[in-house]
C-alpha cells in the first residue's frame, strides 16, 4: 500500500476473486430471505419474457395458415397475451430493481459502518504509514463501485441466467437441428469472455489503486494549501498533479478500453450464430420440417439466449471493477488493529500520576532505534519538561506514554502498573492532551469544548473557556457558544483553535496532562495569559510539557534534554544553567 511519499506506487497483483465474492456474500446473508425473493420475481419477470417469443410465432402461424386467410381472433388474442406478458414482466422488473437498490445501499451502509469502526481501532501506525485520501478513497469511492454493482449487476446476471436457461429449453422444444447451429458459437463465446476476464480484473486493481494516490495527492495538496502559495509553487504541485492524474487516466484507460471490446466481440461471435440459424432456418422451411412460426419464434428466443451472454461479457467488466474496490476495502478491513489489552488488564483507577520510565528502547521500524535506555521518573504533581532539537525523539516518548506505540525494550509504569498491564482506554482517560497541532471539528464551540466529558453543563464550559482566556472573544460572535465551527476550522485563526483546545484540556479534568507546546500558536501577550491558566491547570497534577521556548518551562521540577533519543541531561533550569552543558546552550542561543 503506498504510503504518503509513494506517489508512484506499485502495480497491484490480481488477488482472490472468489474469497472477496464470498465475502461480499456474507454481507448479503442478512438480507437472504430479500433476496431470494427477489430472485423468484426475477425468475417470474423472466418467465413473462420467455412466453413473448411463442405466442408471437403462435400469432405468426395464425396469420400465415393458409393463402388469403388469416384468423384475426386466434392473432389479437396471442397479442394480447404478448401485452399482458411483457407489462407484467416489466412491472416486475421494475420492483427487483427497486428492491435490490435498497438491499445494495444497506450493505454499502454496514460495510462503511464496519470501516470506520476498524479505522477506530486501528493503531495511530497505520495512519502514519498511510494517506487520509487513499483510507476516505476506500470508505467513500470504492464502496460505492460495490454497491452500484450490487444494485445492477446481482438483478442483471439472475435474468440473463433465467432467460439463457429458458431461451435454451424452448429452443430445443422448437427445432434440435436450429439448435445445433447455435452450439457452434456458444463455446468461442465463452472461452473469449473467460480469457479476456483474467487480462481484465489485474487492471481493474490498478485503477483503483491509482485512484486512492490521485485522493491522497489531492488531501495533502489541500491541506498544505497556504504553503503552496506562500512558495509559490503553484506550477510544480500542477505539474506533479497532472503526472498523477494521467497516470490514473492511464489505468482507466487501460482496463476499460480492454473491457469494452468484449461486449462487441461477444456480439460479433452471437451474429455469426444467427447467420448460421437463418441459412439453416431456410432450407428445414424449405424441406418442410419447421414453419415461418417457429423459425420466428426460435430466432427471438435465440436473440434472447445471445442478448444476455453479450450482456454478462459487459457486466464481468463492472463486476471485476467492483471486485478490485472490495478488495481494497477488505484489505483495510483485514489490517491488525492495536493488540488487545492482555487478558486481566487492570482498569486504572484513582489515579495519583506517579509515572516512571525504566531502560525504555524503541524504534518505530525494526532495527532501527529512536530511543536508547531512556530512564524517568516523575512523581505526582510534578512538572516534566522535555526539551531538545527537533528530531531529537520528545514526540515519541508522549506517544509510549499514551501507548500509541507499545516500548520495544524496558517498561513504563503509572501509580506503579506496567502500562502494559493496564486497559489502553482507563490509561488514556488519565491524561489530558494540548498537541501543537490543534484539532477541532465542525460543531459548535460549546460542542468542541465539551468534547470529551460527557454531559458536560454550559457552566463547566464557560469556565473552562475563561480559565482559557478565550471567553471574551466567544461572547463577540454572533451566536456565543453555540457559533459553528466549520469543519476544518477556517472560520477561526490557529491562536483561537489552539485556545479552545487549551480549554477542552481544562474541562476535561485529569490528574496527568501532556502539552506538547500548548502555546506555540498564540501571540507574546496571550501566551503570558494562558500560561497563568496553564499553572492554575497544572497545579497539584503530573505534568509532561514538550517545548521549543525554554523561557516557558523554568519552573519545571525537572527537565529532560533529550538529543538522538537518549537523555543526555536531567535536573532543574538552574542546575542545567549552572552545568553550562547542552541545555545552557540551547537556552543561550534562544537569547542572544
Amino acid at each position: 500500500m503506498p504510503g504518503p511519499g509513494d506517489r508512484g506506487g506499485k502495480k497491484e497483483k490480481p488477488k482472490d476473486a472468489k474469497g472477496t465474492l464470498l465475502r461480499i456474500l456474507s454481507y448479503l446473508s442478512g438480507y437472504k430471505w430479500t433476496v431470494l425473493g427477489l430472485t423468484a420475481l426475477a425468475f417470474l419477470s423472466n418467465v413473462g419474457n420467455l412466453l413473448g417469443p411463442g405466442f408471437a410465432g403462435q400469432a405468426i402461424h395464425a396469420a400465415g395458415a393458409g393463402a388469403g386467410k388469416v384468423d384475426f381472433a386466434v392473432v389479437f388474442y396471442y397479442g394480447r397475451c404478448m401485452l399482458i406478458a411483457y407489462t407484467a414482466s416489466g412491472l416486475l422488473t421494475f420492483f427487483v430493481n427497486v428492491g435490490m437498490m435498497r438491499v445494495s445501499r444497506r450493505v454499502a451502509q454496514k460495510m462503511r459502518d464496519d470501516v470506520f469502526r476498524k479505522l477506530m481501532a486501528m493503531p495511530v501506525g497505520f495512519f502514519d504509514r498511510n494517506q487520509a485520501g487513499d483510507i476516505i478513497s476506500r470508505v467513500s469511492y470504492d464502496i460505492d463501485v460495490l454497491s452500484t454493482s450490487l444494485s445492477t449487476d446481482v438483478v442483471q446476471i439472475i435474468t440473463s441466467v433465467v432467460t439463457v436457461v429458458g431461451s435454451f429449453v424452448m429452443m430445443c422444444v422448437i427445432s434440435l437441428p436450429l439448435v445445433v447451429c447455435m452450439l457452434v458459437t456458444i463455446p468461442m463465446a465463452v472461452l473469449y469472455t473467460r480469457r479476456m476476464g483474467r487480462r481484465t480484473r489485474p487492471l481493474y486493481s490498478k485503477r483503483s489503486a491509482s485512484y486512492g494516490r490521485m485522493n491522497g495527492f489531492v488531501e495533502e495538496m489541500f491541506t498544505g494549501q497556504k504553503t503552496i502559495l506562500a512558495y509559490a509553487y503553484e506550477d510544480g504541485v500542477c505539474e506533479e498533479f497532472s503526472a498523477i492524474n494521467h497516470a490514473a487516466a492511464d489505468a482507466y484507460r487501460d482496463a476499460d478500453s480492454l473491457g469494452m471490446t468484449m461486449g462487441p466481440t461477444v456480439g460479433f461471435i452471437n451474429n455469426l450464430g444467427l447467420a448460421l440459424i437463418g441459412l439453416v432456418g431456410a432450407v428445414l422451411y424449405l424441406w418442410r420440417i419447421v414453419d415461418l412460426g417457429q423459425i420466428s419464434s426460435f430466432v427471438l428466443y435465440s436473440r434472447k439466449f445471445s442478448g444476455p451472454i453479450n450482456e454478462i461479457a459487459n457486466i464481468i467488466n463492472e463486476i471485476y471493477s467492483a471486485l478490485a474496490a472490495a478488495e481494497r476495502v477488505f484489505r483495510l478491513l483485514d489490517e491488525a488493529e492495536e493488540t488487545e489489552d492482555i487478558r486481566g488488564a487492570k482498569v486504572l483507577e484513582n489515579v495519583r500520576g506517579d509515572v516512571e520510565a525504566r531502560h525504555v528502547s524503541f524504534g518505530y521500524v525494526p532495527g532501527r532505534t529512536i530511543l536508547h535506555d531512556l530512564s524517568m521518573e516523575a512523581r505526582e504533581g510534578q512538572t516534566i519538561a522535555i526539551v531538545g532539537p527537533t528530531g531529537a525523539g520528545k514526540s515519541t516518548i508522549i506517544n509510549l506514554l499514551m501507548r500509541f506505540y507499545d516500548v520495544g525494550a524496558g517498561e513504563i509504569l503509572v501509580d506503579g502498573n506496567e502500562i502494559r498491564a493496564l486497559t489502553r482506554d482507563s490509561l488514556r482517560r488519565a491524561y489530558a492532551m494540548v498537541l501543537q497541532e490543534t484539532w477541532v471539528f465542525g460543531g459548535t464551540i460549546y460542542d468542541n469544548i465539551a468534547y470529551g466529558k460527557e454531559n458536560a453543563t454550559m457552566e463547566e464550559v464557560v469556565a473552562a473557556a475563561k480559565a482559557a482566556r478565550i471567553h471574551s472573544y466567544i461572547m463577540r460572535l454572533p451566536d456565543g457558544y453555540q457559533t459553528v465551527i466549520s469543519e476544518d476550522g477556517t472560520n477561526i485563526s490557529k491562536g483561537q483553535k489552539q485556545l479552545l483546545t487549551i480549554a477542552r484540556a481544562m474541562l476535561y479534568n485529569t490528574q496527568m496532562l501532556i502539552l506538547d507546546e500548548a502555546t506555540s500558536n498564540v501571540d507574546t501577550s496571550t501566551e503570558r495569559q494562558v500560561q497563568q491558566a496553564m499553572r492554575r491547570l497544572m497545579a497539584g497534577r503530573t505534568c509532561f510539557v514538550i517545548a521549543h521556548r525554554l523561557s516557558t518551562i523554568q519552573n519545571a521540577d525537572r527537565i529532560l534534554v533529550v538529543d538522538h533519543g537518549d537523555v543526555i541531561e536531567q535536573g532543574t533550569h538552574d542546575e542545567l544553567m549552572a552545568r553550562r552543558g547542552f541545555y545552557y546552550r540551547l537556552y543561550a542561543s534562544q537569547f542572544e
